[in-house]
């Protein structure tokens, strides 16, 4: 009788949240995948990646390059070599990292533990700004230096002219994952176009090269 009980829980609950298509069952829907994701997903995949940000949503355009994926890079290379060229890395060498043509605001990034004695040059890293900036950043790495027990970690972004001041000396307790691959280009407008607007005009909507 408790199986009998409990099949017909279950079947309950499985037409309730995919079959009911009244305002009940749209609400029900809404809350367990909200309880799902937060709750038991992410939970699951701080466990696997060893991140406490496993998918990070871009939410600027300082790894931007025009047209991504469809850019021409000897023409963003062009612009953008002199920058590079202070802190040694050559066309060949970039052309070599991960993402060598940027990503976009609004993609979704999967990222990993970022453990400092395995990153290298060319790696995309989120850190922790704060105060300076509330949420992660996600730029690359153009400098390692290992001070004692400590290593020192420099990043810029790719669409950026210069660097930040909150990432000349980043610090091994401030990272906060190791970029691997784009999850899903552009879906995480789905979260940014709730407070982009509120961002300083400059830096609201789509992107373009600096």
């Amino acid at each position: 009788m408790e199986k009998e009980g409990l099949l017909r829980f279950l079947k309950k609950f499985w037409n309730l949240l995919w079959k009911d298509e009244s305002l009940k069952g749209w609400i029900f829907a809404i809350v367990f995948l909200f309880v799902f994701v937060k709750f038991i997903f992410f939970p699951f995949l701080y466990l696997i990646t060893g991140t406490k940000l496993p998918l990070a949503i871009v939410e600027s355009c300082s790894m931007y390059h025009k047209g991504n994926l469809f850019s021409d890079f000897d023409d963003w290379w062009e612009r953008h070599e002199k920058k590079y060229a202070g802190f040694g890395i050559t066309k060949e060498e970039f052309e070599s990292f991960i993402f060598p043509r940027g990503f976009d605001k609004g993609d979704i990034i999967f990222m990993i533990k970022a453990k400092p004695e395995n990153l290298k040059v060319g790696d995309v890293i989120s850190f922790d700004a704060s105060p300076s900036y509330p949420n992660p950043i996600i730029h690359r790495i153009v400098k390692i230096e290992k001070r004692g027990d400590d290593y020192i970690i420099s990043t810029i972004g790719d669409n950026n002219n210069g660097q930040l001041s909150v990432e000349k000396e980043i610090r091994e307790n401030q990272l906060v994952g190791k970029a691997v691959f784009r999850a899903a280009p552009f879906i995480g407008w789905g979260k940014l176009i709730f407070y982009d607007w509120k961002k300083p005009e400059m830096e609201r909507g789509l992107c373009s090269e600096r």
